[in-house]
């Protein structure tokens, strides 16, 4: 199962070499973002709903090997909780599973549980070159 870490816990793991990848919607990711990156949607919209991207597994391994040290994130933490499972089930050893995600968790009433990456005041961009889908889905 892979090691779930706060924000910041996830901030210090990219200090140290690993790689951020965001598996939000491509709208999404494009609307803000944690520095640096990689965007492979677990999920696409497709017609006013969100449905399940067929490619995502292929394009995750066309671009990080089964050995890379990935910290997934998505919008509060439940899409990577999901795409981390996957990816530990297609061989991926080194899965960092961030909580909280860019927008933080919530409870039922809406309140912070745990604070999303932009709230916690961490590095955020809207472009990140080479590292949206499409660039990366072009690689499989």
């Amino acid at each position: 199962m892979a090691k779930r870490v706060s924000p910041p816990e996830a901030a210090e793991l990219l200090k140290q070499g690993w790689r951020y990848v965001d598996v939000r919607s491509i709208p999404e990711f494009d609307d803000g973002h944690p520095q640096g990156a990689a965007n492979v949607p677990l999920l696409h919209f497709q017609g006013g709903r969100m449905a399940p991207n067929g490619d995502f597994q292929r394009v995750m391994e066309a671009n990080f090997a089964k050995d890379a040290k990935l910290v997934i994130g998505c919008k509060s933490g439940g899409r990577s909780a999901q795409a981390a499972a996957l990816l530990e089930a297609a061989g991926y050893t080194e899965i960092a599973d961030m909580r909280g995600g860019y927008g933080g968790e919530r409870d039922m009433l809406g309140r912070v549980t745990v604070p999303g990456w932009a709230e916690t005041g961490l590095p955020v961009e809207k472009t990140t070159p080479g590292n949206s889908y499409a660039e990366l889905q072009k690689k499989t």
